[in-house]
């Protein structure tokens, strides 16, 4: 009965340890990173077939250095992460986890990452994804407690994955990949300040400056993600006009981007938090649609 009792703890511990590193890497939101990384590497004219491998090891190693790069966002935000409730069970905010081990981790993974995007892809594409990353960990995060400047400068290293995916398969930056670039900047101003709505309580608590405007959720605040969700129709309109996909998904990116824009709209007109979520949701799906529209119809 010991034996089983001890197996047991050791199994739960083990379970214990892994969904920690999945909350210190933010899987969900690594995963969307790399999704678009890996569409852009697939959209890249000179990726003419589809190489499981190569799909693989650009998914690893985009997945290391982002998790990384979320690894340093929690260990310098644990006393404020510890603040909200949202964040507080983070591991090195809830002191599960030291942050000698993240920190370590975070070394290890970025290493690891940059290593196979330049030995397996080229130096291009890591030299872009450690840019990110010192951006992300090192000027957004500290940033945001100064200025909702840092949203803009956040949405750098947040568009960045496709010019990195674009240049790991195409081996230079062509205009194909900063139009991917352009949507996805674009994309996460609305997406992120229906977020900041949401939780603008805590992260106004915890001392967090991310609203465009400083009184927090306001009309000001509604009209500028209606303003940026109209830039994203024209911008969403140059995968076609550049060639690199079809009239199919110019139909779908275009109600995609009319839909995110009527969102945007009813949260102007109604400034509850029921109308954030549903631009926040609509964000949500609006990026998977898009990027998966325009690779099925890849010219």
């Amino acid at each position: 009965m010991e034996q089983v009792t001890v197996k047991q703890q050791s199994s739960l511990n083990i379970a214990g340890k892994v969904r920690d590193y999945m909350m210190l890497i933010k899987f969900s939101l690594s995963f969307m990173v790399v999704f678009s990384a890996v569409i852009s590497y697939l959209l890249a004219p000179k990726v003419v077939e589809y190489d499981w491998l190569h799909i693989i090891l650009l998914f690893i190693g985009g997945l290391l250095v982002t998790g990384s790069a979320n690894t340093v966002n929690q260990i310098v935000e644990k006393d404020t992460d510890a603040m909200m409730a949202r964040t507080a069970k983070r591991p090195v905010a809830s002191g599960r986890m030291q942050p000698a081990e993240a920190w370590t981790f975070a070394i290890i993974a970025v290493t690891a990452g940059l290593f196979i995007l330049g030995y397996f892809f080229n130096w291009l594409s890591a030299g872009l994804a450690l840019f990110s990353w010192f951006v992300y960990a090192y000027m957004y995060t500290p940033l945001k407690k100064v200025s909702a400047v840092s949203v803009l400068l956040g949405a750098v290293p947040g568009a960045l994955p496709c010019l990195i995916g674009w240049a790991a398969g195409q081996d230079e930056l062509s205009v194909g990949g900063w139009v991917l670039f352009a949507i996805q900047f674009f994309w996460q101003f609305p997406h992120f300040w229906a977020i900041a709505w949401i939780a603008h309580k805590d992260y106004s608590n915890a001392g967090f400056k991310l609203m465009p405007s400083v009184e927090g959720p306001t009309k000001y605040s509604a009209i500028q993600s209606i303003i940026y969700s109209l830039v994203l129709i024209p911008v969403g309109t140059l995968p076609y006009l550049v060639g690199m996909s079809g009239m199919t998904s110019f139909w779908i990116v275009l109600l995609a981007n009319l839909f995110m824009l009527w969102q945007s709209v009813r949260l102007y007109r109604e400034m509850e938090k029921k109308a954030a979520r549903r631009v926040m949701f609509t964000s949500y799906i609006y990026l998977p649609i898009v990027l998966l529209a325009l690779l099925a119809d890849k010219l």
